[in-house]
């Protein structure tokens, strides 16, 4: 519950700025959002979703740097609804 809780917050935080760079940089503002919730929430996380969320970041940067917008936006928006996903208490907890 209170790692449910944190994660809501942070991505809740996190995403409300997102707006404001959504006109000129999406891919980097999703970026940004991702890893501040990989900074922040890094302790609540198994091993296995670290390294998902470092991939998704690395990849997120690659298509970033090769001028692929379209495919950053995709990748790291994918993620962040994810994250959003696991956040809101949907992975079952009894």
């Amino acid at each position: 519950m209170k790692r449910t809780a944190l994660t809501g917050l942070f991505l809740t935080a996190a995403l409300m700025g997102s707006p404001v760079f959504a006109a000129d940089d999406l891919c980097g503002a999703n970026l940004q959002a991702l890893k501040d919730a990989h900074t922040s929430t890094s302790t609540n996380m198994s091993a296995d979703s670290k390294d998902e969320m470092e991939k998704t970041i690395a990849s997120g940067e690659k298509a970033k740097a090769a001028g692929n917008e379209k495919e950053c936006i995709s990748i790291t928006t994918k993620a962040i609804t994810q994250l959003k996903t696991m956040g809101s208490g949907s992975e079952g907890a009894k």
